[in-house]
C-alpha cells in the first residue's frame, strides 16, 4: 500500500486497485490534508472580478486550441473535455446548509444525491441547486456514515434528474485523465481538469462536527486535479463520463503555514459508494463496513523523550477480535505483522491493508515484556 503523509482533509487498494483497504481506527496520510470540500458560513465566497452565476465555468488548464487545425490532437481533447462536461455537469450538484456549502452527485431518479458527510455535518435539511439553474429544490438527510466520509441526502421536486454513472474504480489507472466538478468556493459548477496520480491512498481526515475523531479513509485516488473547498461531495469523472470517485480532501503543505498543497487531492473510489450508499437508502444506516478491525479503543503511547512510541490499549470490545485473541486493557501495541507501529495513525494504515476474517499479528509490550498475538480481524462497527 502507498501512504502519505495526511493532515488535510480531501484515501484504496495497495493491491493496485483490485484489494479494497479497510482500517480499523483514525487514520493517517502522513502530509497534512485539509476538508477541501466545504465552504462555511454558508455564503459563496466569490473572487474578485470573477462571476458566481450560474452556469457551467470550465477551470481546465488544457490549453485552449485556438488556432489548432481542424482535427488537431489539441482540438480532439477540448471537444472529448467539453462533451464530458456537457453529459455529466447536470448530475453534479451544490448542497446548502445553514453552515456551509458542498457539492453532490445525482444517484438515481429518485432524487437520491451522494456527498460528504462533513458536507451535511448535523443538518438534516438542504438546500439543492443543479448547473445551469438559478432555482433550489429542498433536500432531506436519509443517511450518513462519517467512517467513510459518505451520505446520502433526497431532493424533492426536481424535475429531470440526470442520475451519474459509477464507474469500476479498482480498474482505475495511475495517469487517466479526470475532471472534477463541484462548487469550490461557491463558484457554481466549476471544472477542473489533472490526471490519477496514485491509487490505494489511506488517508486521515481531521476532526469534523460529522467525525470528531476524525476518520480514516482506505484506498482513495489521489489526483492533480484542483480540490478546493465547496468540490467536497462532487464527482472525478474519467473521459468515458463515468464517476470515478467523490472528491474529499486536499493535502496542506506542512511549511509556509499550513497552505494548499496544489495539485495533491483526493476522492473516495467510486466502488466504496456503490457499497456504502445503497445501505444508506435502503436502512438509512451502514450494517455492512466491510473494513478490518481489531476490536479496541486505542490511544498513541509517548516515550520519556514526548516521541510516539507505541499504540495504547485503553478498552477492548466485549467478544471482539482482540478479547478472543486475548489482548487486554493496558496492553502497547508497537508491531502489526512485524511492521513497527508508533501511533494509532500508523496502526490504522496497517490494517488498511487487511481484511475482515484475516489474521494478523499483533505484538504488544505488557508488564515490560513482548508478548505477540494472533488475531481474527473482526469488522468495524458502525459509531453511535
Amino acid at each position: 500500500m502507498s501512504s502519505t503523509s495526511p493532515t488535510a482533509r480531501p484515501d484504496e487498494d495497495g493491491t493496485h486497485g483490485r484489494r479494497r483497504r479497510r482500517a480499523a481506527l483514525a487514520a493517517f496520510l502522513l502530509v497534512p490534508l485539509a476538508i477541501a470540500g466545504c465552504t462555511d458560513g454558508g455564503g459563496s465566497e466569490t473572487p474578485t472580478g470573477t462571476s458566481a452565476a450560474a452556469g457551467a465555468s470550465a477551470d481546465t488548464s488544457a490549453g485552449s486550441s485556438a488556432g489548432s487545425p481542424a482535427g488537431s490532437p489539441a482540438e480532439t481533447l477540448q471537444e472529448s473535455y467539453q462533451q464530458v462536461i456537457r453529459d455529466v455537469l447536470p448530475s453534479v450538484v451544490e448542497i446548502r446548509t445553514t453552515n456551509g456549502l458542498g457539492s453532490g452527485v445525482v444517484l438515481d431518479a429518485d432524487g437520491n444525491i451522494v456527498t460528504n458527510s462533513h458536507v451535511v455535518g448535523s443538518a438534516t435539511e438542504f438546500q439543492v441547486q443543479f448547473a445551469n439553474s438559478a432555482t433550489s429544490y429542498p433536500a432531506t438527510l436519509v443517511g450518513t456514515y462519517p467512517q467513510n466520509d459518505l451520505a446520502v441526502i433526497r431532493v424533492e421536486g426536481a424535475p429531470d434528474l440526470q442520475p451519474a454513472t459509477l464507474a469500476d474504480s479498482d480498474a482505475v489507472e495511475v495517469g487517466t485523465l479526470v475532471l472534477a466538478m463541484g462548487n469550490p468556493l461557491g463558484l457554481s459548477s466549476s471544472v477542473s481538469d489533472g490526471i490519477v496520480s496514485a491509487t490505494g491512498r489511506t488517508v486521515s481526515e481531521p476532526p469534523s462536527e460529522a467525525a470528531p475523531a476524525g476518520a480514516t479513509l482506505p484506498g482513495t485516488i489521489q489526483t492533480s486535479a484542483a480540490i478546493n473547498p465547496g468540490n467536497s461531495g462532487g464527482a472525478l469523472v474519467n473521459m468515458q463520463g463515468e464517476v470515478i470517485g467523490i472528491p474529499t480532501l486536499a493535502a496542506t503543505s506542512p511549511a509556509g503555514g499550513g497552505g494548499a498543497a496544489p495539485g495533491i487531492g483526493f476522492a473516495i473510489p467510486s466502488n466504496t459508494v456503490k457499497n456504502v450508499a445503497p445501505q444508506l437508502i435502503e436502512d438509512g444506516e451502514v450494517t455492512d463496513t466491510d473494513r478490518a478491525a481489531l476490536g479496541v479503543t486505542v490511544t498513541t503511547v509517548a516515550d520519556s523523550s514526548g516521541q510516539a512510541a507505541g499504540v495504547g490499549v485503553v478498552g477492548v470490545e466485549p467478544g471482539g477480535a482482540a478479547e478472543a485473541a486475548g489482548l487486554r486493557e493496558g496492553d502497547v501495541i508497537t508491531a502489526l505483522n512485524g511492521q513497527r507501529v508508533s501511533s494509532t495513525a500508523e496502526l490504522s494504515a496497517l490494517l488498511a491493508d487487511l481484511e475482515v476474517g484475516e489474521t494478523a499479528e499483533v505484538t504488544v509490550q505488557r508488564g515490560g515484556e513482548e508478548q505477540t498475538f494472533q488475531v481474527e480481524l473482526g469488522e468495524l462497527a458502525v459509531a453511535g
